[in-house]
């Protein structure tokens, strides 16, 4: 079953947020295997990172969880609140997303 996480950011975290960007990156990379789809929230001009989103393809909100707590974002503080939610898949186009 699919579940999305939405994490915001804390206030001024950016520099935490860099501090553990290689850590989280390979973190996700050790999870392949139930991560559909992740990338960081961003400012409308695009010019800062204000969160994160990730699509799993995981068993229960337990295991969501557990994903979630075991991210090196989550585990430095970087965000200020997180938010798990079951979804069905609907529209499935990955080649829209070419060039973003």
């Amino acid at each position: 079953m699919l579940w999305a996480i939405v994490c915001v950011d804390k206030p001024n975290t950016a520099a935490n947020r860099e501090t553990v960007l290689q850590p989280h990156r390979d973190y996700l990379t050790s999870q392949k295997n139930i991560l559909i789809l992740s990338g960081a929230t961003q400012s409308d001009d695009g010019a800062q990172a204000i969160g994160s989103l990730f699509i799993l393809n995981v068993n229960s909100r337990a295991d969501a969880k557990k994903f979630s707590d075991g991210d090196p974002f989550t585990q430095n503080g970087v965000f200020a609140n997180i938010t798990i939610t079951r979804m069905r898949k609907g529209n499935w186009n990955p080649g829209a997303a070419e060039g973003a």
